[in-house]
């Protein structure tokens, strides 16, 4: 199985993209904004989409990506996130002010928008790749998600300073091949970061000391402004760590 980058930036400009990755052919996690640069044709082809939170940076491309598809396919396009995402969506995107529900169109009994609740700890199997909602901690509800191609796991945190919990899923994935993990802010950030509930390079290192098993370690979400030093003093004296940048458009198979 293959998961693409369709980007993995904290912000915008240029040409960064905010977070989405597509997983072989049909299925989003998440849906920022580098879900714009697919083709009409590849967009088709997307069915499912896992959010990890209702944050905008997360989901801004889903809302054109349902207006785009409409009318292309006879199926429907499922979202899958917790009951408190799916929620906010309802009220406040699909709502007829900001955007039309489409849950209900073209009617309510067929609808081309379709919800589907996975709360932590729950999964399900879509083309052999099982999908599980882990543990987040973040200012909104979130989730993270393994990905299981029943070869290898990548574990993505999504937003989140994780947690005890987050980190016994990691440990005990006997299968763990890549941990994608955020840090959105550099140390001159450090309250901001703290605040926000997201990780600045302290906070990221000292969080992977729970790390008790091997795999390649991808960071996520940097903010465009400070990218380069926070990956900077990310490595500094941790080149024993397996630690690399995730980049736009990489593949990692799995």
């Amino acid at each position: 199985m293959h998961l693409q980058i369709l980007g993995c930036s904290g912000g915008i400009g240029g040409a960064n993209r905010s977070t989405s990755f597509l997983l072989n052919d049909s299925i989003l996690i998440d849906a920022g904004t580098g879900v714009g640069d697919l083709s009409f044709t590849a967009l088709t082809r997307i069915e499912h989409v896992f959010l990890t939170h209702a944050h905008l940076d997360h989901i801004a491309c889903l809302p054109m990506l349902a207006d785009t598809i409409l009318g292309s396919r006879s199926a429907p396009l499922t979202v899958y996130a917790s009951k408190a995402t799916l929620d906010a969506l309802k009220k406040h995107i699909f709502n007829w002010a900001i955007w039309p529900d489409f849950n209900k169109i073209p009617n309510s009994e067929a609808p081309f928008l379709r919800y589907a609740t996975l709360e932590t700890g729950q999964s399900c199997c879509i083309e052999k790749c099982t999908i599980t909602a882990i543990p987040a901690v973040h200012t909104v509800p979130a989730v993270g998600y393994q990905l299981d191609s029943g070869q290898n796991s990548i574990i993505f945190s999504g937003d989140s300073v994780c947690s005890p919990a987050f980190w016994d899923i990691v440990n005990t994935t006997g299968n763990l091949g890549h941990l994608i993990i955020e840090t959105a802010f550099s140390n001159r950030e450090y309250q901001l970061a703290n605040t926000a509930k997201h990780f600045c390079p302290l906070t990221l290192l000292e969080q992977l000391k729970n790390l008790s098993r091997p795999c390649q370690i991808w960071v996520t979400h940097l903010k465009p402004a400070d990218s380069e030093l926070t990956m900077q003093e990310i490595l500094q004296d941790n080149k024993d760590l397996n630690i690399r940048r995730l980049e736009q458009n990489q593949v990692i198979n799995f």
